[in-house]
């Protein structure tokens, strides 16, 4: 008991005399990076179709398929990426992930020099290497945010998550005009060598520099380690490397839950909206506000930029609300700020008759709509510290993105595209409304944890 307390004093003299290193930091720095390199990796196909269909004389159903092989992986492998994260460790499943897509995004610009594409033929040889790429890409959020929970700690959740929608906006905002430039420069197949290039990189930083938990890293010292862990006894029990988590998460508290579900059916309406951006925004800009490409292309990176610029602020507001109201109100009302903001905005910008006063709210829209998106990743973590990995590839599953290219089309054909944005906003209004039944303090594990040595 004596030798505890003497090796409890020297912890704490330790601590107090030593200046917090920074490896967290550095760790979410290569979180940015990866959404960064990954959304140029899932960008890259759509900025140069032109120049694939004109190669290999594909049509525009031709060219859909083989784009949607993409979604057709991304979301069902997000549930079994996000357990192997819990189960393996987000470090090892984020490299083996990076790895995959980086193979498969090489492999399109040997097409069609590989034996696939004799086997398959040319089309069904993108659809498929596609299909890996999604694959490959679906562990990275569900992942990320498990990274988050290990290396964030309690009070920092919601900054923690905002790091990798900061990843995507930057990815969204340069990929655009560097992937254009370079195929007019390099040729097309260029990009995808950069791409793959870039996450093999990214890959190696996974490996050889990070860990699953801040106490398997030699670089923390401990005065960073109590910043990260404030109590000592969760330092030493869920994230001690003797210890694991069990075989299944709690897949059937996770599923009867009312703040899940209702979760679950929000982050659908808040997955809607952004991707209007990703698919349509560059052609309503060109052909509804009668820009020219080049205006469209300026233009058209407005939207990421916001949300790099209030996706950590939402973040950093969210913690903020916790703090000050608890887990429950304070991820609600960062929630309904963030969703309420945008949808006046998405309204209002798509009523407005100037291009450059719609423009800015259309793109603020989608700023505010990321200002909210990390209180749902965060709330993840709240209700399931351990698991995680495992419910954010749940809810990731529950995104709306899929449906948004096809419902904006249809409303937009059918009835204007006034209207396809009054419908965004309207499902904006109600992923904010479904929050009144989210409870993030309702914690869904019991002790999940077991010795690995017993």
């Amino acid at each position: 008991m004596d030798r505890d307390r003497c090796g409890s004093a020297r912890l704490d003299k330790d601590i107090s005399s030593s200046r917090p290193t920074r490896v967290r930091w550095r760790i979410m720095t290569i979180v940015i990076l990866t959404l960064a390199v990954a959304t140029l990796g899932r960008l890259n196909l759509g900025i140069l179709a032109k120049y694939i269909q004109d190669e290999f004389a594909f049509g525009a159903q031709t060219m859909g398929w083989i784009f949607t092989a993409f979604s057709l992986a991304y979301h069902p492998f997000q549930i079994p990426g996000g357990w192997a994260g819990d189960r393996y460790g987000p470090r090892r499943i984020l490299t083996l992930s990076i790895l995959l897509w980086a193979a498969a995004t090489a492999a399109i610009a040997l097409l069609p020099v590989l034996a696939i594409s004799r086997w398959l033929g040319l089309a069904w040889s993108f659809a498929t290497l596609r299909f890996l790429i999604g694959m490959g890409e679906a562990p990275a959020s569900p992942n990320t945010a498990k990274v988050v929970a290990s290396w964030m700690g309690p009070v920092r959740r919601g900054l923690g998550v905002s790091f990798h929608i900061v990843g995507i906006g930057l990815g969204g905002t340069f990929a655009p005009m560097f992937v254009t430039w370079l195929a007019q420069q390099r040729g097309w197949r260029t990009c995808f060598y950069l791409s793959s290039l870039l996450g093999v990189l990214v890959a190696l930083l996974w490996w050889f520099y990070t860990s699953d938990f801040p106490e398997h890293h030699g670089g923390v010292n401990a005065a960073e380690l109590a910043l990260i862990r404030p109590s000592r006894m969760e330092s030493s029990s869920s994230n001690s490397p003797n210890w694991r988590p069990r075989g299944r998460p709690p897949w059937g508290r996770m599923l009867t839950s009312v703040s899940v579900w209702a979760m679950l059916l929000s982050f659908f309406c808040q997955g809607y909206m952004p991707y209007i951006y990703v698919t349509w925004f560059f052609i309503y800009l060109v052909r509804v506000r009668g820009l020219t490409m080049l205006q469209g292309g300026f233009w058209g990176s407005t939207p990421f930029i916001a949300i790099m610029l209030l996706a950590p602020l939402g973040g950093w507001f969210s913690d903020f609300a916790v703090a000050k109201f608890g887990k429950r109100r304070g991820r609600q009302t960062t929630v309904w700020i963030g969703m309420g903001c945008s949808a006046i905005l998405l309204w209002t910008g798509s009523h407005m008759v100037s291009n450059v006063g719609a423009i800015l709210m259309l793109a603020l829209a989608a700023g505010f709509n990321f200002f909210a998106a990390s209180s749902w990743w965060a709330t993840c973590i709240d209700l399931t510290p351990t698991y995680s990995g495992s419910l954010s590839g749940l809810m990731n599953t529950f995104s709306g993105a899929w449906l948004a290219p096809i419902a904006t089309a249809y409303i937009a054909t059918h009835f204007g595209w006034t209207k396809a944005l009054d419908f965004a906003a309207m499902l904006t209004a109600i992923g904010a409304i479904l929050w009144i039944f989210v409870d993030a303090s309702d914690t869904l594990e019991e002790e999940t944890l077991i010795s690995a040595s017993g």
